[in-house]
């Protein structure tokens, strides 16, 4: 069973999400929250799998509960999807950067979304490649580098290929499909990368391959 919280300040939003999560017979909300503190609250309580996250709220924002979310060791199988109005979304962007594991427009059809949060769940956490991607790009291209971004040398030269394809948004079968490689020891790459730069999910990876220039903005 996939134990959500939802957070959101529209009560009738929420409501919307709780009604279609929990007619899933794999899915059920375990709390609400209608705004970051709250929220932050209400997973260190429930230890969810899946956070649906706006991330544009009152009372501590959905970036700031994002960011404590992702940062605190004890939430590290929790996954926190960002519900957004618009994709290119600079919040967005800094709420990838710091660990959320992808991103949904809120119009987005039901089908998606859940979907997506089966799909995040899995650890397959990348929602959306093609936009995902576009989102990163954008941003990646004029945004300062974090503080301490992890040394390329960490990576082997086979790793830092994988790492720049998973930047273009391939996926494992893909990725072994290029490089002439089982999916298997494709998969092993990536996992071995993001361990070795500290990262949670691909989601990461990809910004990691923007930032670090494995992959420049507006080129393969």
């Amino acid at each position: 069973m996939i134990r959500l919280v939802l957070a959101d300040d529209q009560a009738l939003v929420r409501a919307g999400f709780r009604a279609l999560v929990d007619a899933q017979p794999d899915m059920t909300v375990v709390a609400e929250a209608a705004d970051g503190a709250s929220a932050f609250e209400a997973v260190r309580e429930h230890k969810p799998d899946v956070v649906l996250m706006d991330i544009r709220m009152p009372g501590g924002d959905g970036l700031e509960a994002a960011r404590r979310i992702t940062a605190d060791p004890d939430l590290v199988d929790t996954k926190v999807i960002i519900l957004t109005t618009f994709d290119l979304d600079e919040y967005v962007f800094e709420a990838l950067r710091n660990g959320a594991s992808g991103f949904l427009v809120k119009d987005t059809e039901p089908s998606e979304l859940l979907r997506g949060v089966r799909s995040v769940a899995e650890g397959d956490a990348l929602l959306s490649p093609g936009v995902t991607r576009r989102l990163i790009e954008e941003y990646a291209a004029q945004a300062s580098p974090p503080a301490q971004t992890p040394d390329l040398e960490l990576l082997t030269a086979r790793e830092r290929e994988v790492v720049a394809l998973v930047g273009q948004g391939l996926s494992n079968e893909e990725i072994a499909e290029h490089l002439v490689v089982s999916p298997l020891t494709a998969k092993t790459h990536v996992s071995r990368a993001m361990v070795k730069l500290a990262v949670r999910d691909r989601a990461q990876l990809v910004v990691f391959a923007y930032e670090t220039g494995l992959v420049r903005p507006g080129r393969k």
